[in-house]
């Protein structure tokens, strides 16, 4: 037996074990990284200054970003000490890097309390989280696969796969039943920190789990054997022949696959409660059944790689979401433009009152809140919530702030969990084989590494990015409509709200060209 081979038989109990301790804890560090995205819009009131709202979403938007971008650093570090000392303890460190990390966030002192410090503290930590992720799914993947039958590593490999999604589920579900517990005023004042701090019990139960396993059967052989790698970097992006198929690894599938992922699973929360205004909780309802509903398509499609071959499936995925992204959130903005629908008006009503501002926002103590209630002929529901600020010595305005929420009825709400299901579809297509495919690239003694940047480059980076850039994209075009529109002049953009698209349109068909022309459909080595 070489050092790609294994044929280590292991009790079906025992195997289970090992996807379980690396699925569950891998689980808890995906629920740490997307708490903070989930709560990207509550989370720009308080650690960033409020006087401009859309900068302030923007900068977490930002921040949730830079915890992408620096997973590729976490992918050197980490790869590096899994292919030197083990995969069983470097991600034991990974775990309580992240744990540690998100306890610390719902920790930090708003922005009003210590002002610039609490970005900077947000951002630090956010930076740890992305380094640890870093380092996590490549020793998952590695770990389990190591341990699976060379017939069922696509299936094996694919529950962990499932973290991911399960880990967006998990932390929205979170948040709803924080949420629900409480007033909303409770909620938006201190209860969106339960979900970041509740961490540290996940964390330490999975701790344990983890400690207690035993190391890869192949690392443990080639340490015997004396083939470490003294030098895993080197050997990985060094090697010309090997740094090929690194290259071909991130933009001929992790690219694609990266940008699918997020824009079915994150950018999809963004746009329904950004672009749509819909209502929070509905929001979240929508894309957690949506993602619940798929999560199990991730082992189908892991275990259909087995069959049929990693490359086919991926594609397919890649090239399902390029042909429909613009349809189908089209379609979204659709069923939640009021624009579109025939007003009751007989049934609207204002309501009006008057809170306290304890923190003294904008020089003033006190805000008037006028909120419109409109109806239309389909049950949707509109909340136009005007909130004026104002000044203790004059009575008048000082600052503004407008917010819409829409609330949608049960018929067009599963209409939209079918619209995000056919995305997580598409996400379990691309990511179910994923793990497998990379895996079968590179030898053992430098996988860990090999593996990880890739996959991180392709998610951290360009698929990480996907919200932020998107999010941009629609308001720049918004805002050039919006000028447009002053001057009198022929709007530039037909439908503004659809040009966030084009970057995971243009960057997934980059990927499928590539990956269709040069990848195989039969797996490199034999691990």
């Amino acid at each position: 037996m070489n050092e790609n081979d294994t044929s280590v038989s292991r009790k079906p109990g025992e195997l289970w074990k090992v996807i379980g301790a690396s699925s569950l804890g891998t689980l808890i560090e995906w629920y740490d990284f997307y708490i903070f995205g989930s709560l990207a819009v509550i989370i720009s009131t308080k650690f960033f200054p409020s006087d401009n709202p859309t900068a302030a979403f923007l900068s977490t938007l930002a921040t949730f970003a830079a915890g992408f971008v620096v997973r590729p650093f976490g992918a050197l570090f980490f790869g590096r000490l899994g292919d030197i000392i083990g995969r069983k303890y470097t991600f034991l460190t990974t775990l309580l890097v992240m744990g540690l990390s998100t306890v610390a966030i719902g920790l930090i002192p708003e922005y009003k309390t210590i002002g610039f410090v609490a970005p900077i503290l947000v951002l630090i930590l956010r930076l740890l989280q992305g380094l640890a992720l870093g380092g996590e799914y490549g020793g998952a993947a590695t770990y389990v696969s190591e341990h699976a039958e060379p017939h069922r590593r696509g299936e094996r490999t694919s529950w962990i796969q499932t973290t991911a999604s399960f880990g967006l589920f998990i932390s929205l579900a979170v948040i709803l039943l924080t949420r629900n517990a409480m007033s909303n005023e409770a909620f938006l004042e201190w209860g969106w920190r339960v979900p970041f701090l509740i961490s540290i019990f996940m964390v330490i139960v999975s701790y344990f789990i983890r400690r207690n396993m035993d190391e890869s059967p192949l690392f443990k052989k080639i340490k015997t054997e004396g083939k470490l790698s003294s030098n895993p970097l080197k050997e990985s992006f060094g090697n010309r022949y090997n740094l090929k198929f690194v290259l071909l690894a991130l933009f001929g599938a992790a690219m694609g696959q990266g940008v699918v992922f997020y824009t079915g699973q994150f950018y999809t929360l963004s746009f329904l409660q950004r672009v749509c205004n819909i209502d929070f909780d509905q929001t979240n309802y929508i894309v957690g059944i949506a993602i619940f509903l798929g999560t199990g398509m991730f082992i189908f499609f892991g275990w259909l790689s087995d069959k049929v071959g990693r490359k086919v499936i991926m594609m397919s995925g890649m090239l399902l979401a390029i042909l429909t992204y613009r349809p189908i959130y089209d379609k979204l903005y659709q069923i939640a433009d009021v624009d579109q629908k025939k007003e009751i008006t007989a049934k609207g009503y204002t309501s009006e009152k008057t809170e306290p501002v304890l923190d003294g926002d904008f020089g003033a103590n006190e805000a008037k809140i006028l909120t419109r209630y409109r109806f239309y002929a389909d049950g949707t529901q509109l909340a136009d919530v005007r909130k004026e600020y104002l000044d203790p010595q004059t009575g008048n305005t000082v600052y503004t702030s407008e917010s819409l929420s829409v609330k949608l009825t049960k018929d067009n709400m599963s209409l939209m969990v079918l619209l995000i299901f056919l995305q997580v579809l598409y996400v379990t297509m691309v990511y179910g084989p994923i793990a497998a495919f990379l895996v079968e690239m590179f030898p053992v003694k430098i996988r860990y590494t090999s593996m990880s940047l890739p996959y991180h480059i392709g998610n951290g980076i360009f698929g990480g990015l996907m919200p932020t850039v998107a999010t941009y994209l629609v308001a720049r075009a918004q805002t050039a409509n919006e000028l447009a529109a002053e001057r009198g002049e022929q709007l530039p953009f037909d439908k503004p709200y659809l040009e966030g698209l084009w970057y995971p349109i243009i960057i997934t068909g980059v990927s499928f060209l590539i990956g269709v022309l040069y990848i195989s459909n039969k797996k490199r080595i034999d691990v």
